[in-house]
């Protein structure tokens, strides 16, 4: 799996009854540029309001569970038993990374994604709560920062990932952009996982 994200590809299958995954290497790939993330001054409001309680890495299966379960916009998910199985792997050897929303006690949105030298590949997120995974996302962004990531890759590029800056890298240039990134250092406990960084931590940091 490792060896594949530093080739460029990741895995996906059909549909979660699929058990066979298929290996993906988009012609164009997308990407957050951390020096270019856009923060919308609404949901700057909610991220300084500390709505939500952000946990990083607490629970990967709740996660993980979210991001594959239907929702009014995903009639069907991609991650099936295998994909669960292989990431919740990468998590326990501390490859993988999961940031959390939850509020009185509920796990309500989050992402997760794999780390590899100083990229970070964005896997999937979800929100029971609105803004939830928005939230997930801005407090990532903060964390890569500060642990001097270089590369933030989405893998696509969807309306909802174009308004923070989410742009189209072609395949040629994005090699260039991963082999740089694996090979430097990053820390993604640069700042601690518990507790996570207050909100306004959070936009300081992207200021």
């Amino acid at each position: 799996m490792l060896r594949a994200y530093a080739c460029g590809i990741f895995p996906m299958a059909e549909s979660a009854d699929d058990p066979a995954l298929y290996w993906v290497e988009p012609r164009e790939r997308g990407v957050i540029p951390l020096d270019g993330f856009q923060l919308p001054s609404r949901l700057a409001r909610t991220v300084r309001s500390d709505r939500f309680e952000v946990r990083v890495d607490h629970d990967f299966e709740g996660v993980i569970a979210g991001c594959a379960a239907p929702a009014p916009d995903r009639r069907q998910t991609w991650i099936n038993a295998r994909i669960r199985e292989l990431y919740g792997a990468l998590f326990d050897l501390g490859w993988a990374h999961t940031v959390e929303c939850w509020r009185e006690g509920q796990l309500v949105g989050g992402l997760y994604g794999v780390r590899l030298g100083g990229a970070f590949f964005g896997e999937s997120m979800f929100h029971r709560e609105r803004d939830a995974s928005k939230v997930a996302l801005v407090h990532l962004v903060a964390r890569l920062r500060a642990g001097r990531f270089r590369l933030l890759d989405t893998q696509f590029v969807t309306p909802h990932l174009a308004g923070f800056g989410a742009v189209e890298v072609p395949r040629r240039d994005y090699r260039r952009l991963l082999d740089a990134a694996t090979n430097v250092e990053a820390d993604f406990t640069a700042w601690p996982k518990a507790p996570a960084p207050t909100g306004r931590d959070v936009l300081a940091a992207l200021a």
